[in-house]
């Protein structure tokens, strides 16, 4: 059974349900299974084609009559280094990220918990539990990292790690032309930080380190405020019917 859904994927479409992004509009999905020894590949060529990934499964919008949500990936070697952007990185340049394979942890799912609550309170993961958080990270058959972001200590240089306590954390697929960030959550009560921005550019940093080419951020959806923050890092591109272009 599972080398027929790795050679041969399946997939169905879901029932219509109200839009997250868009009030009063109806969303449906087109998903198939992640699983078996192909599942890493699958999932490259689907990132490619505009699909997202959520535990064993990836999927993409499959709406009728909108076309709104967009597939958006970042250029990284061309990638705009802005004031700004420079600005976040220096505040946080106390911090640092140790990759480590995704085991999922309490401190993780508590920092998790004061992410939703205070940033996603009414949002469509607001009642996940410790079990369905666990299952989040590693109920994956493809290449996925788990960054931890923590303070830099005396030996960060060294060992690679920070100390302390959680501050950040990104769940993150490697892939054959990039990083494909599947989720991000930190600590609500720092702010002046901006740290959803800088785990993205720490993203861009890792991947011009590996030779990726990309950082694929998802879905892009225009007059969503939700979405909005995704337009500021350019030059990106968005997937079209003629394939991948420069926005």
């Amino acid at each position: 059974m599972t080398r027929q859904f790795s050679d041969n994927p399946q997939f169905y479409l879901t029932a219509p349900s109200p839009c997250p992004y868009l009030e009063g509009r109806m969303e449906r999905k087109v998903f198939t299974h992640l699983v078996g020894d192909k599942a890493a590949a699958l999932n490259d060529v689907l990132t490619q084609g505009g699909f997202r990934r959520s535990q064993n499964i990836a999927y993409r919008p499959a709406c009728e009559g909108c076309r709104a949500c967009m597939s958006i990936r970042i250029v990284v070697d061309d990638f705009d280094w802005t004031a700004s952007f420079r600005r976040v990185l220096r505040a946080n340049a106390s911090l640092i990220g140790q990759d480590s394979a995704p085991r999922p942890s309490s401190e993780q799912y508590s920092l998790f918990r004061r992410y939703l609550d205070a940033r996603h309170a009414d949002g469509g993961m607001a009642d996940m539990s410790v079990l369905d958080y666990a299952m989040m990270v590693e109920d994956t058959h493809v290449d996925t990292r788990l960054i931890e972001y923590r303070r830099r200590t005396p030996d960060s240089a060294i060992t690679g790690r920070g100390g302390g306590p959680l501050i950040a954390a990104a769940l993150t697929d490697q892939l054959c032309d990039g990083l494909s960030m599947v989720y991000s959550f930190f600590e609500p009560d720092m702010a002046d930080r901006s740290l959803g921005t800088f785990i993205i550019l720490d993203h861009i940093r890792r991947a011009r380190a590996a030779g990726l080419p990309y950082v694929y951020l998802g879905y892009w959806v225009e007059g969503s405020p939700k979405m909005g923050y995704k337009a500021r890092f350019r030059p990106q591109e968005h997937l079209g019917a003629r394939g991948w272009e420069r926005a």
